[in-house]
């Protein structure tokens, strides 16, 4: 997961339900609301960077084209009935 060096505050508005949740998920993982949100968001962001790298390497093997055996059909092989 990607560390940040240089951290930001932020302000978020939460329903007050799901906060009490929260505080009591992150005590039990003995942790704050701040790190378990910051951890949840790097994961989020490092997929994407990792979706975004595969989906370029894919678009880049399909520009290449592949190989997969075999020699192309003469114009009489195509066009017999």
């Amino acid at each position: 997961m990607q560390s940040c060096r240089v951290k930001q505050n932020i302000t978020l508005t939460l329903d007050r339900d799901l906060l009490r949740k929260a505080r009591v998920m992150a005590a039990e993982r003995g942790t704050s609301i701040s790190k378990l949100l910051a951890d949840e968001l790097c994961r989020i962001v490092a997929d994407a960077d990792r979706y975004a790298a595969a989906k370029d390497q894919a678009l880049q093997d399909l520009a290449k084209g592949h190989h997969l055996g075999g020699r192309p059909a003469g114009r009489d092989a195509l066009h017999e009935r």
